[in-house]
């Protein structure tokens, strides 16, 4: 039998719906302050983004980062948390949080390391990274660091593996023992009325084990849902098909996060199919690789060609890498990424201010053109603009936004 439902420490408000998508425009209240949605979450693992200080990320304009439970159970580890208060007062962040269940660092590994760690209904068995200790995490241990780290948004511990498995049996054990651990981490949960406790729903590719699951993570009323167990491999097709299913049965006035995506058409088709939040380290990492993210493409600085290009990493762009002085920015041009990027952390810093400050100001132009009911009119923009000619879009996101109304082919 399902526990009780919850308190909540949120509220969601509805703003306005597309007419013609599901998309979704709203605010989500939280304990450190409103979250506008869409979002994209950036990642600051170890309670830092690495590269940015807490003013530049906020700076960005970002108002909920992630961090990584598992990593800051290791280090500072849970009584330092304990000792200080919390993560936010620990990363000088006046703004929210939204924790993993630490499973997700540990599952990932799980796909890639099977040998290394073993999954019973007691939890998960590993070898930690750091010197090979034997660990074992289950959902009350999970949910007792994020107690401690204080997030605003709490996650369950899940149990996940590869989208990709062939071994039904295997996903269908994973998603019933996450129902299994949702509850267990409920009865865990020490502060309800402060942090927000969000079910992961798990299914794999199956649409029907998606469904059953999406089912009972529902009756259990949590304050807000995750999609988890994507990103790992599969087609883009069969994840939009995912997305589309669990969000068509999702309540409409609870907060919806699909878990891992920041590719940004990833994101503006997942949007279209009703999700409200998403998380990534692709934007920060791969600026460490000399990558910016722009509307038409991902740019490698590092490469010759933009040597003596002396113009913005992108032509009106709002961070503060690409303003001009005279507006309050630093002004740099591609060309000093280019000479910093192979040999000096500045350039891999500039380029993680301006990936992150163009995904969150991309899910903030999306959530306008909601409210002002042309989201398909901003798809078609988008993606006319990142690969030009028709012939070059994907046939994944073709396919994935006929289904909700918008035809990328018409004119």
């Amino acid at each position: 039998m399902a526990p009780a439902p919850m308190p909540s420490a949120l509220a969601f408000e509805l703003i306005a719906k597309c007419s013609v998508t599901k998309a979704r425009a709203a605010t989500l209240l939280l304990p450190h302050g409103p979250v506008p949605l869409p979002i994209f979450m950036p990642v600051a693992t170890q309670a830092s983004l690495k590269g940015l200080t807490p003013e530049q990320l906020e700076e960005t304009g970002c108002r909920l980062c992630l961090n990584n439970t598992y990593h800051l159970g290791l280090k500072p580890g849970q009584a330092t948390l304990d000792a200080i208060g919390g993560a936010h007062k620990f990363q000088s962040w006046p703004h929210n949080i939204l924790t993993d269940s630490a499973d997700a660092d540990v599952s990932f590994q799980m796909v890639s390391l099977l040998n290394l760690a073993k999954v019973t209904e007691e939890g998960v068995r590993f070898l930690s990274p750091h010197d090979g200790t034997p660990m074992l995490l289950t959902p009350e241990h999970s949910i007792s660091l994020q107690n401690s780290i204080g997030s605003d948004i709490i996650m369950q511990l899940d149990d996940v593996i590869a989208t990709t498995s062939p071994d039904l049996a295997r996903m269908t054990e994973a998603m019933e023992r996450s129902i299994r651990w949702l509850d267990r981490c409920i009865g865990a949960h020490k502060y309800p009325e402060r942090q927000n406790l969000f079910c992961i729903i798990q299914g794999g590719l199956d649409l029907d084990l998606r469904r059953q699951c999406t089912k009972e993570m529902v009756a259990r009323d949590t304050p807000g849902i995750a999609i988890g167990g994507l990103s790992g491999g599969e087609a883009k097709n069969e994840y939009c098909k995912v997305v589309d299913t669990c969000t068509g049965l999702l309540p409409e006035k609870k907060p919806r996060y699909v878990m891992g995506v920041g590719y940004p058409e990833d994101l503006v088709v997942s949007v279209a199919l009703g999700a409200d939040m998403f998380d990534c380290v692709w934007p920060t990492r791969t600026a460490r690789f000399g990558n910016a993210v722009t509307s038409t493409g991902t740019l490698n600085l590092r490469h010759a060609s933009f040597s003596q290009d002396f113009s913005p990493v992108e032509e009106g762009c709002g961070c503060v890498c690409c303003r001009p002085k005279e507006e309050g920015g630093l002004g740099i041009t591609r060309a000093y990424i280019y000479h910093v990027a192979a040999k000096e952390t500045a350039g891999a810093h500039l380029l993680t201010m301006h990936n992150v400050h163009y995904l969150l100001n991309l899910m903030k132009r999306a959530r306008t053109a909601i409210v002002e009911d042309r989201y398909p009119m901003f798809l078609k923009e988008f993606f006319r603009k990142l690969y030009g000619d028709k012939k070059d879009l994907p046939e994944w996101a073709v396919t994935a936004l006929r289904g909700v109304g918008v035809d990328l082919l018409a004119d």
